[in-house]
């Protein structure tokens, strides 16, 4: 379904934006059309591990195993089906709860996972994830949001500007605030050229507006994207879960330990060395632009005429 979506306002963008012709327009039709029907709709609802994870690694138990005396860091995930973990086989790998242990072990304290992320969510959808936690606050709040929002109309500036709202609402609350930004879209190999290269300028294009957008209200952005691609487009069996939209238990391990860190030091306690700084963009995108290739293309060319 979702993915479906995707490809249908991909098509869109290019006939609105680039004026196709009726032949460029029927090819794009068909691709997406193929890469539909193999992509395919989801066919089971994300797993479920919230609960309080130990230090240990054990979990979930009942918060009423713990001593009277401790309470749990409470971890709330918000966003979509990747923030909710669609695409793995069992709870363990879920991105919520391969966190919640790990934040358990580096803080060598209970740490209590809540889920609120939506199959399908969209940004426009994240206020009421937010307003959801209200009744019970939490101490730390990771936001993925941003796939769905290339299917939907709502323009890369507005979508930005909302998870900008979500992330600056938070934190009046006192709650610290990662988001994982936008993946790019063309590493699903299912979507044929040229439409993956429509899906990947749009999918970047917003999860740079949205680490803007982020780190403007105060919260710490993690471009996905930027990170991720690299593994992804080199390893898309291993990496993608057999809808090959979704990631699999091995994507999700990718992009927990990038998370990680920056959930430690959001909260100030990320005792690891210094973090990183994130890249602009990512080697891998960078490769894929037309004039990259153009260029390699002519590199390559040369090569083998000095080699001859």
């Amino acid at each position: 379904m979702i993915a479906a979506r995707a490809l249908r306002l991909a098509l869109l963008a290019a006939g609105t934006a680039g004026g196709l012709s009726g032949a460029a327009y029927g090819l794009l039709n068909g691709q997406s059309r193929r890469a539909r029907q193999v992509i395919g709709p989801p066919v089971a609802a994300p797993l479920r591990g919230d609960g309080v994870h130990l230090p240990d690694g054990t979990g979930p138990v009942p918060r009423s195993e713990l001593p009277e005396a401790v309470e749990p860091l409470e971890f709330v995930v918000l966003g979509d089906s990747s923030a909710a973990g669609l695409g793995v086989d069992f709870p363990d790998d879920l991105p919520g709860v391969r966190l919640a242990r790990g934040l358990a072990a580096e803080l060598d304290r209970p740490v209590a996972l809540t889920t609120r992320a939506v199959v399908g969510a969209t940004t426009q959808a994240l206020a009421a994830q937010v307003e959801a936690t209200a009744p019970h606050p939490p101490t730390l709040v990771l936001v993925i949001i941003g796939a769905n929002d290339v299917t939907s109309r709502l323009p890369v500036a507005a979508s930005a500007a909302l998870l900008g709202d979500a992330v600056r609402t938070l934190l009046d609350r006192g709650v610290p605030v990662v988001a994982g930004t936008c993946p790019d879209l063309g590493a699903i190999r299912p979507i044929p050229q040229p439409l993956r290269s429509l899906a990947s300028r749009w999918s970047l294009a917003l999860g740079r507006a949205q680490r803007a957008a982020v780190e403007a209200a105060g919260g710490h952005a993690v471009p996905l994207a930027d990170l991720l691609s690299p593994e992804f487009l080199a390893r898309p069996s291993e990496f993608f879960s057999p809808d090959n939209f979704h990631p699999s238990a091995a994507g999700y391990e990718a992009a927990s330990r990038i998370l990680l860190p920056v959930l430690c030091s959001a909260l100030g306690e990320w005792h690891g060395g210094p973090l990183p700084a994130a890249p602009v963009r990512s080697a891998a995108a960078e490769a894929r632009r037309p004039t990259s290739r153009i260029v390699a293309r002519i590199n390559r060319g040369l090569h083998r005429r000095s080699d001859g």
